[in-house]
């Protein structure tokens, strides 16, 4: 099994770790600076009180969690099917590149044109690894 595939993945999962520190470093301040009981948080919404620039963090903790998921299954299956190439290791590599940048884009100015189009060429490199996978088959 080629692994070289798979440090791509274990990097994505310490971006999302930071992320989520960088998250509860703001949130947790900011909840009690709002006099926010912790129980009220169970109701949806009960946070959009807190400032901007607390949400956008959270809002991106959220998002390693959606097309990442896609990321890490494609990462997992190059590793298993054997085309973790060289290629496919680049391109694992820029697709963390490219979403630890819109990271920073959401976690900061948050400019959603940027961000979409941040978003939109990284899912390009998942169609580009799953191409690459089905062209192996």
């Amino acid at each position: 099994m080629d692994q070289a595939i798979l440090t791509p993945a274990l990097a994505l999962i310490t971006w999302t770790l930071v992320i989520w520190a960088w998250m509860y470093a703001l949130r947790l301040p900011a909840m009690q600076a709002a006099n926010i009981d912790a129980q009220d948080a169970a109701h949806p919404g009960s946070l959009d009180v807190l400032p901007a620039r607390v949400r956008q963090v959270a809002d991106n903790y959220n998002h390693l969690h959606e097309a990442p998921t896609v990321f890490y299954a494609l990462v997992f299956y190059s590793a298993l099917a054997g085309t973790g190439d060289s290629v496919n290791v680049t391109l694992a590599w820029t697709y963390v590149a490219l979403r630890v940048i819109h990271s920073l884009v959401q976690c900061t100015v948050n400019k959603v044109l940027m961000r979409f189009s941040i978003f939109a060429l990284s899912s390009l490199v998942l169609v580009a690894i799953t191409a690459r996978n089905l062209v192996a088959l």
